[in-house]
């Protein structure tokens, strides 16, 4: 569209509810310098405009309904216009309303460069990651490897998922009137969530208990010493909850645990800061289990695909797991085997691309030179 950009607004998530701008987590600087021969980017809405408190709330200054995975064409032929008419859009929402197979080569690798280059967070983030990486690598005494846990099993998570999991009446209780208050179109009565969550685990669409990530990381070979970093919110259950998991895995640490509060002081503004560093930690690990989707897990495998994937990258297959968790006649070496055997080609190398793929996740084929 050759037209200019305005530093991003990040969207403010329902369940963090975290009100951090493009700036407070990313190098603004080295954001607009490495992108200047491609796009025109300023940090704020020209002075000329008056009509600031429009952006994002009236309609004729927002650019909605964009289709997902929508054509490079289809900016040309409706967002172009109106921005031309306009002269200051916004684009709202704007997650996946680009496609990935049908837009020019250069766009996509324009995005990798977007990605893996243009976007670094800010200096004190970056020092701060190190550090913890670093007292993670050493916590024995002497350098070892680490695992990075990505652990999504938040009450917000728990709740979204509408899964159903181990618990007491009144924590099922509870559970469900927190639906019911955060998604009321979708909880309606609640008649019809039993077969929803037993399908949805069937489809291996719920997110991994605790004690499941550890059964599945036993049943790979990790041993009881093996040094985990967690990069979770509050566990939904507590202390309770993670038993199992840190019973059979007791060198599992925090954020909290490696650094003091006032080193962590400065970044608790906002949660997006705690998430960067956590990203960072785990982005660097031995080995990066995820447990559930997100953007945060696709970002770590697809960067860690860009780099080499020099770095295992662990993406349970929950479907299978779920039938394996739920067969009583199935014995400790046969699951065993089903676990290796499952998860031998999904630990983060290049896959092949599909229509409407995911390029956050597989950079490679779109992102790489030919000769």
């Amino acid at each position: 569209m050759n037209a200019t950009l305005i530093l991003p607004v990040l969207k403010q998530d329902q369940i963090w509810k975290d009100q951090t701008k493009f700036e407070d987590i990313f190098d603004v600087d080295h954001f607009i310098d490495y992108l200047k021969d491609d796009v025109r980017i300023v940090r704020d809405i020209p002075g000329w405009f008056t009509d600031k408190s429009e952006l994002f709330t009236s309609i004729r200054r927002t650019v909605k309904n964009i289709p997902k995975y929508a054509p490079a064409q289809f900016y040309i032929d409706n967002v172009l216009p109106r921005v031309k008419e306009k002269k200051i859009m916004a684009l709202k929402p704007f997650v996946d309303r680009l496609g990935y197979d049908n837009v020019p080569p250069e766009i996509n690798r324009l995005r990798c460069r977007v990605n893996y280059h243009a976007l670094k967070f800010l200096p004190e983030i970056e020092q701060m990651a190190n550090l913890l990486v670093s007292r993670m690598r050493n916590r024995t005494g002497s350098p070892n490897p680490y695992m990075a846990l990505h652990l999504r099993f938040e009450k917000g998570m728990v709740g979204l998922s509408f899964c159903d999991f181990v618990g007491t009446r009144e924590e099922k209780a509870k559970m469900a009137e927190y639906r019911q208050k955060e998604w009321p179109r979708r909880y309606k009565n609640g008649s019809h969530l039993w077969q929803l969550a037993l399908q949805k685990r069937k489809e291996g669409r719920c997110p991994l208990e605790p004690g499941e990530v550890a059964v599945i990381l036993r049943a790979m070979g990790y041993p009881k010493e093996t040094q985990i970093y967690v990069a979770s919110g509050q566990v939904y259950g507590g202390q309770n909850r993670m038993a199992p998991l840190r019973n059979m895995f007791p060198n599992l640490v925090t954020k909290e645990e490696l650094a003091s509060k006032e080193e962590l002081a400065g970044f608790r503004k906002h949660v997006t800061s705690l998430a960067a560093l956590d990203f960072l930690v785990c982005l660097k690990s031995d080995v990066f289990v995820m447990t559930h989707g997100g953007n945060f897990a696709k970002l770590i495998i697809g960067a860690r695909r860009y780099m080499g994937h020099r770095q295992k990258s662990i993406k349970p297959d929950k479907g299978l797991m779920s039938k394996s968790f739920g067969d009583p006649y199935m014995g400790w070496a046969t699951f065993v085997e089903d676990v290796v055997v499952t998860h031998q080609t999904r630990t983060g190398l290049p896959e092949e691309t599909f229509p409407n793929y995911d390029l956050w996740e597989n950079p490679l084929t779109p992102c790489m030179c030919k000769a």
